[in-house]
């Protein structure tokens, strides 16, 4: 899928909004993060490590914040999405909360920040 910018190009109408959106957010609370790759998939990349991807599915659109462990933490903020173990469902019409996008970030930045501090 390539870079985000790349992958963006190729979105087009409301759905692109919706995913630049996310993004956009992420962006604004890690200024530092850089565009990437991680499982496959256009990320923003903090640290070497995936931060956060959000890509286009056939029936909605999906959040990974590569964490099972992130996710779990905000159910409380996702009641009234779909979840899975390690990605977060939304659409154009149920676009997740900013508050919820910050917490995601941010939980998933300092998931990052420990896990090479014990390195």
């Amino acid at each position: 899928m390539g870079t985000i910018s790349t992958y963006l190009d190729a979105i087009e109408g409301v759905d692109r909004a919706a995913l630049e959106r996310v993004y956009a957010i992420a962006r604004d609370v890690v200024p530092e993060a850089e565009e990437g790759t991680s499982y496959g998939m256009p990320a923003l990349m903090y640290r070497g490590k995936g931060l956060i991807s959000t890509v286009q599915a056939r029936k909605f659109l999906s959040l990974y914040p590569f964490s099972g462990k992130v996710v779990a933490a905000n159910r409380d903020v996702l009641a009234s999405f779909e979840v899975t173990s390690g990605s977060v469902h939304y659409s154009v019409e149920h676009q997740l909360p900013d508050v919820a996008l910050r917490r995601i970030v941010r939980g998933r930045k300092a998931e990052i920040d420990a896990s090479i501090s014990r390195h």
